[in-house]
């Protein structure tokens, strides 16, 4: 069996069972961010062959304020799956996450496949549709305490995509959604009191359209990150802190300058 195969499994089975890991850049060798791509393409065939289907893709540390938070420098991807997003309906069962936190986000759906080096106003004509949504990410390392490469071998720290209603881009309000996607900003409530607030310009500086770029051109550059398909969603990153969460509480976020309806959950 090689390293991979067991590295594979070893986060498949932290996964299932729900339990915290060493770090994977501790091992003898360590683990450099292409090696963990490479992992990541691994754990997503496997999940693939288990029955779960890949729907789109997470960016994370996109938030560049909490950069020194985490020990990282720079964004990261992940994949999600149809066991993983889904509709908000009410509540989430968050007790059996690990060190579980929440990320109010901006995510899309894609209508065409963006290209490299594409701006702006031409990544939004890829876009049918926008919504918001709570990312659930969850730590498999000890007080989220990590190297950048662990956390894209273990799952981009995706837990669940739990959206918002799916608004339509029409083609004649493309030059606004532009504008709005870099001015917009972000209120979040737990249990009715504001615990932090956001705005576009956390996300890399100019806005989610801004983080879809990134993601083309991380692609273009790390050939073991498998192409964007049209119809995949991809959510973009918070735009607040990452907050430690538990059952008992409920989350609200609105999202001043876009014609979105603010989301809440209650945590189970």
């Amino acid at each position: 069996m090689s390293e991979d195969t067991d590295l594979v499994e070893d986060m498949l089975r932290s996964l299932s069972q729900g339990h915290q890991i060493p770090l994977l850049t501790s091992r003898p060798g360590g683990l450099s961010m292409s090696e963990a791509y490479r992992l990541s393409a691994q754990i997503t065939d496997a999940r693939t062959r288990r029955g779960e289907k890949p729907v789109g893709r997470k960016i994370g540390f996109t938030n560049k304020t909490i950069w020194t938070d985490f020990n990282v420098s720079a964004p990261m991807c992940g994949t999600m799956y149809d066991s993983t997003v889904r509709p908000l309906d009410g509540s989430y069962q968050v007790a059996a996450r690990l060190e579980p936190r929440i990320e109010p986000e901006i995510a899309f759906r894609l209508s065409a496949v963006p290209q490299p080096g594409m701006s702006p106003k031409e990544l939004i004509a890829c876009v049918s549709d926008v919504c918001a949504g709570f990312e659930m990410v969850q730590s498999f390392f000890a007080n989220w305490a990590f190297q950048a490469a662990d956390t894209v071998a273990a799952f981009g720290l995706h837990g669940a995509l739990l959206h918002g209603p799916l608004h339509p881009v029409a083609a004649a309000d493309r030059k606004e959604w532009v504008a709005r996607l870099a001015e917009f900003r972000t209120t979040l409530h737990r249990n009715g009191e504001v615990v932090d607030e956001g705005h576009a310009s956390n996300v890399l500086g100019g806005g989610p359209l801004v983080a879809l770029g990134y993601l083309v051109d991380l692609i273009t550059r790390e050939p073991q990150i498998a192409p964007l398909l049209e119809g995949d969603i991809i959510t973009t990153g918070t735009l607040t802190r990452a907050l430690p969460v538990g059952p008992g509480e409920t989350w609200h976020a609105s999202f001043d300058g876009l014609p979105l309806d603010p989301i809440e959950v209650s945590l189970v």
